[in-house]
């Protein structure tokens, strides 16, 4: 079936015929031109609220985990359904899905249109987690909110990639990133302050999840002015609407539009066999994106993102979410650990700006390496640290560091496919961070039976440094470089 858009009756009647290679080059130089002042960083926030969220509810895992063993639902250090080690693989497991199976959503329908309805879609979903009775509905109810989480991730990185003159595209995706950590301190001072106690006949943890899921409230009114992505329009045929989307976002940013005159023309001044739409075949469609990335000169970027994205989620999401229950296992009790892991996610928001000065004006395949090679020496300092304030030190480096490194790679693997797969074939290689998180909770519930608290902190220091090595030696540059000119 083919795809229907409502702009195709409005094409027919205009009788746009615009060659696509010289649109989206008209287009990417408009973009470029865009300056980067306050309004190009407002739409930048605006598209970046349904973020917000995302890192919240991203997040919360390892901030009501505690909570979730208090309640009597899970078990800390098990390994079946009811235990921390599922929660997590469940919520994971739905992200997996989320971004392999409906990141080519995004290239289908739409960028707007995508992360829109899959805030509403998770948000309705954490809810129900929130009010849900026993462990396997929580289970359950958290793989369906993973999915609107995967598609939320991958879409908004490919949008703003999209929008950004590539002068600083690293910039607004830090700033981006700076916008969602935010999130991060709110969870776990929340949780600080609810999981420990019950509140109206419900358990704190619950209060903690209602909050991830009161995004779609917020957010909607945010979204719902924000254009489409010319880029994508453009790469889909839609031609008036692009140059519209186009014109949309330099009035929303201050800028005065260009006339389309030379690029719109009307029916009469065109020969009747050149009267048609001209739609790119096959895009968005998952069987042709995976075909197209595992093929020719993108096979070698395609690989090098899949390994680069399965070890860096065992250093990431190792430490990021098992942190509270690390400190646990440390021997301080619920409300210590919380206390403790509330401090460190202060520094959360620093990450990501830290990243904003830096994020174009060194190359970004090198602050990866760097980034996680210093994430990995922190790590691992941590795992013969003993006195609180050097535990709570050096945990706050490691979250610096892994934040402004989590910008660098965002920025990075969106910039290395062509706008007609970009969410789709991002979606691919990040699914396989998701695929690697099902089991991490897993790992690290058997490295602290096995072997303790200092092992854990060690695993994350080793995945750190393959993720530094795999970039290194195989990742190409990318820094001020159009995205049609990374296109091979």
């Amino acid at each position: 079936m083919r795809f229907s858009h409502p702009s195709h009756s409005l094409f027919r009647q205009c009788g746009v015929t615009i060659d696509s290679a010289q649109l989206s080059a008209t287009i990417a130089q408009r973009l470029e031109r865009l300056p980067l002042a306050g309004g190009l960083r407002r739409l930048v926030a605006r598209i970046s609220a349904g973020g917000w969220f995302e890192f919240y509810d991203l997040f919360m895992t390892g901030y009501i985990a505690l909570g979730l063993v208090k309640s009597g639902l899970f078990s800390m250090l098990g390994s079946g359904v009811a235990s921390l080690a599922g929660f997590a693989a469940a919520g994971f497991s739905g992200m997996f899905a989320g971004t392999l199976i409906f990141g080519w959503i995004s290239d289908r329908f739409g960028r707007k249109t995508t992360f829109t309805w899959s805030l509403v879609f998770y948000s309705i979903m954490t809810l129900a987690m929130a009010v849900a009775p026993n462990a396997l509905a929580i289970d359950c109810l958290r793989f369906l909110a993973g999915l609107g989480i995967g598609v939320q991730i991958v879409t908004i990185d490919a949008y703003i990639s999209e929008i950004a003159p590539s002068r600083a595209r690293g910039l607004l995706i830090a700033l981006s990133q700076a916008i969602g950590y935010t999130a991060v301190p709110v969870v776990a001072f929340a949780a600080y302050l609810l999981v420990p106690h019950s509140f109206a006949g419900l358990e704190g943890w619950r209060w903690v999840a209602m909050g991830g899921a009161a995004g779609a409230v917020f957010v909607w009114p945010i979204q719902a002015k924000l254009a489409e992505s010319p880029r994508w329009l453009a790469t889909r045929g839609f031609n008036k609407q692009a140059y519209d989307a186009l014109a949309r976002i330099e009035r929303q940013i201050g800028v005065a539009s260009e006339p389309q005159s030379t690029e719109i023309v009307s029916e009469v001044q065109r020969p009747a066999q050149l009267r048609t739409l001209q739609v790119a075949p096959n895009q968005g469609r998952p069987l042709q994106t995976l075909s197209r990335i595992l093929s020719g000169e993108y096979r070698a970027r395609t690989f090098m993102l899949i390994a680069f994205n399965v070890f860096q989620t065992i250093g990431f999401y190792g430490f990021a979410a098992w942190i509270p229950v690390l400190l646990n296992q440390r021997g301080s009790d619920v409300t210590q650990s919380l206390h403790y892991s509330s401090i460190i996610a202060i520094v959360t928001p620093l990450g990501p700006l830290l990243a904003m000065r830096f994020a174009d004006s060194i190359e970004r395949k090198r602050q990866i390496v760097a980034l996680a090679i210093a994430s990995a020496a922190c790590a691992l300092s941590l795992a013969f640290l003993t006195a609180p304030w050097a535990i709570v030190t050096f945990g706050a480096l490691v979250t610096l560091v892994l934040t402004w490194f989590s910008c660098a790679f965002h920025a990075y693997q969106s910039e290395l496919y062509p706008t007609g797969i970009r969410a789709g074939a991002v979606g691919f290689v990040y699914s396989w961070s998701r695929l690697s998180s099902i089991f991490v909770g897993y790992l690290y519930a058997f490295m602290l039976r096995a072997h303790g608290v200092g092992a854990a902190f060690e695993t994350i220091a080793a995945a750190m440094v393959i993720s530094a090595t795999i970039v290194a030696l195989l990742g190409p540059l990318t820094n001020r470089k159009q995205l049609e000119v990374l296109a091979p």
